[in-house]
């Protein structure tokens, strides 16, 4: 579980040291990128990893006016732990808590006419009327509904249920498929559909307060699709979405997480030494070897074996053979840093450490899926929590 503390603190296996102050100052610099929108900060997944309502907070802090996750029992966590302001969930299935969302005055993404009939469904039954926002497919593929009839019978039944006094659209909005590549065909042909679903749901009489479609790529790169919200989700995280768009300097972000663990055991052996399981790494020669108490149960990606780089004493090091399920063990090729010496496995880069991108070239992945998976046996441990100034 999350664990607020402020730093230093006592000696821990590992930790995740959450730097709010970065996270606010990522929140000031996407806003000032996309000046004429308001700003969603999207917490989903406990906010990439980093802690949904700490994260959330700050966020709110640094100007955030929306707040986004995608089940409704995230949005619902962020509003028993006091989220005021306007919070939007969108991954639903059927016979969700759509009374609850309604009741906590949440604003939910409806895609098909399955869910547009149980929203409409809870919101007589409680009382209320319910905040919708209908999504488009405009190519994606994934969640949203399709264009032409589908989107027509949509809009006319969402505008009937207005009438009625059980709803209001509060927003029209869609998802890019490929912001993260530069001059890919679809971010223009998505552009160009969802105008014109827009075009078609206001020439209905739909008058959203906000129409988005933009992500954290699109929020870096694409000022023609901020629209009046942009959604940063990993960005204000000081992540770069896509190593094409360029590294989170570029942008004038700081990674908001460094994972680092206690050096568990160092010992000397010779060469010809297998390491870890199937021996797949085996000493060149005489050396000293330093356990690393983390493995893929702590979200370390197994991909990375043999590959993953950790700061230990100064000096970069790399994963020797495989990564276990709670431990992995780095060569210090005859260094002998004492037991409890941190091993910082990425951070913001800037202190010589490895970065949360370079663990994703080194597992073949994304720097997204990094810092999200890492588990709940991590402590979160906070720095910066009170807002200077």
């Amino acid at each position: 579980m999350n664990e607020t503390a402020t730093a230093p603190t006592a000696p821990l296996r590992a930790r995740a040291e959450i730097d709010l102050a970065a996270l606010r100052a990522n929140v000031r610099a996407l806003r000032a990128r996309a000046s004429g929108a308001a700003l969603m900060a999207v917490v989903k997944s406990d906010a990439y990893g980093h802690g949904a309502v700490p994260c959330a907070r700050a966020a709110v802090e640094a100007g955030a006016r929306w707040l986004g996750t995608a089940t409704p029992e995230e949005a619902l966590a962020l509003r028993k732990a006091g989220l005021p302001g306007r919070i939007m969930c969108w991954l639903w299935t059927p016979g969700g808590p759509w009374r609850e969302a309604i009741e906590a005055d949440l604003d939910v993404s409806v895609s098909g006419m399955w869910a547009l009939r149980e929203l409409v469904a809870a919101a007589r039954e409680a009382g209320v009327p319910a905040r919708v926002q209908l999504k488009a497919d405009t190519g994606l593929g994934r969640n949203g509904c399709q264009p032409g009839e589908d989107w027509a019978e949509l809009v006319a039944e969402a505008l009937r249920a207005q009438s009625e006094g059980l709803l209001r659209v509060t927003g029209l909005w869609s998802h890019f498929a490929c912001a993260d590549e530069p001059g890919h065909p679809s971010i223009a042909a998505q552009l160009t559909l969802f105008r014109e679903m827009l075009a078609y749901a206001e020439g209905r009489g739909v008058r959203p307060e906000v129409r988005h479609i933009a992500n954290s790529p699109a929020t870096l790169t694409l000022p023609e699709s901020h629209f009046d919200l942009v959604r940063t989700g990993i960005a204000a995280y000081g992540i770069s979405p896509s190593p094409e768009l360029g590294v989170p300097a570029d942008f004038g972000l700081r990674p908001v997480m460094t994972l680092s663990a206690s050096i568990a055991l160092v010992k000397r052996v010779p060469g010809g030494h297998g390491v870890s399981y199937g021996h797949h790494y085996v000493t060149p020669g005489e050396t000293t070897l330093g356990l690393v108490p983390v493995g893929y149960a702590d979200g370390i990606p197994r991909h990375a074996s043999g590959a993953g780089p950790v700061l230990v004493d100064g000096k970069w090091r790399t994963v020797a053979g495989r990564i276990a399920m709670d431990q992995f063990v780095v060569d210090l090729g005859g260094d002998e840093p004492p037991t409890g010496t941190r091993a910082v496995l990425f951070g913001p880069g800037d202190r010589g450490e490895p970065t949360a991108e370079d663990w994703a070239q080194a597992a073949g992945t994304i720097a997204y899926e990094i810092v999200t998976r890492i588990g709940t046996r991590v402590p979160r441990v906070y720095v910066n929590e009170e807002q200077a100034g």
